[in-house]
């Protein structure tokens, strides 16, 4: 079943940059109304004009998604501002690099919190209204991670195949109901250039970088819109996630070491040196324009 984006109302996560920023104004470029939520103010008002801009209406309410009840207070300003909402992505998050033992139980719970449990927070408030409306959308951005987990990201591919598993299990509870026109979708991006791995917690030691292929934003883009015009299960964005997917179906063992040697390699310099940082897992990123 397609669905038109014009006149539909969409909650963004994860909106101040990189994926979310990027749907969010194509959403309203559609005709949609957007409800813009991130930590990052300045970011999200900007976004908000260029929503606005184009003819959409759009609401910014900052939120931290490791909050529930900051969570439950966008649910409620949505519906206070717009009268429903048709669709809820979950998109927020952050990485944290290092092995296991060296990174910060603190730090490590962090990614779980941002990651798994601000989703979780998030399907609360979105099921809850679409149960009561007998329809809508929830789309969890769930990483190509979540599918084969990688080195020096333990915590984050832990949260990533919460996700998928969270996902799968409310798509079979929605079934049990029969409601039909309720629909629970799981992403998988490859690499994407966002600010994600600039933003990163690091104590690998070493810089990060992004993991080549690298696929631009807007690649990303195309698939999130459509699921809100034609939601599916699980999508994968990017080849280089299906071909892991695929490998990994057939020889996991080689699988898994092909892709720990391409991380070591390929995320991680041999050339530059980097200290510890917490990144923009506690504080956000200092507020500045940015196209992604």
């Amino acid at each position: 079943m397609t669905r038109p984006i014009e006149n539909s109302v969409i909650v963004v996560t994860g909106a101040s940059s990189g994926i979310g920023r990027a749907t969010a104004l194509e959403l309203a470029r559609r005709g949609a109304s957007v409800v813009l939520a991130a930590r990052r103010v300045a970011l999200l008002d900007e976004l908000a004009q260029e929503c606005q801009s184009v003819g959409s209406k759009a609401l910014v309410v900052p939120t931290d998604v490791t909050d529930e009840a900051a969570v439950q207070a966008l649910g409620q300003q949505a519906l206070g501002y717009f009268g429903r909402f048709d669709a809820w992505i979950n998109n927020a998050g952050v990485i944290a690099f290092g092995r296991f033992e060296d990174i910060p139980s603190k730090v490590f719970n962090r990614v779980i919190e941002t990651n798994f449990l601000g989703y979780v927070y998030g399907a609360r408030v979105a099921l809850q209204q679409f149960y009561s409306q007998d329809y809508g959308i929830l789309i969890n951005n769930a990483s190509v991670d979540s599918q084969l987990a990688a080195p020096y990201l333990t915590a984050y591919s832990a949260a990533k195949f919460a996700v998928r598993g969270f996902s799968e299990s409310l798509r079979e509870e929605v079934e049990t109901l029969d409601k039909k026109d309720i629909h629970i979708c799981t992403v998988k991006p490859a690499t994407i250039d966002t600010p994600l791995f600039q933003h990163a917690a690091n104590y690998t030691g070493r810089a990060i970088k992004a993991l080549p292929p690298v696929y631009d934003v807007e690649t990303a883009v195309k698939t999130f819109v459509g699921l809100v015009e034609k939601p599916q299960r699980e999508v994968f964005v990017g080849t280089a996630g299906r071909m892991l997917a695929t490998m990994h179906a057939i020889a996991p063992g080689a699988a898994e070491q092909t892709y720990a040697h391409q991380v070591e390699r390929g995320h991680l310099s041999t050339e530059q040196s980097a200290p510890p940082t917490e990144g923009n897992l506690f504080t956000p990123m200092p507020e500045k324009a940015t196209t992604n």
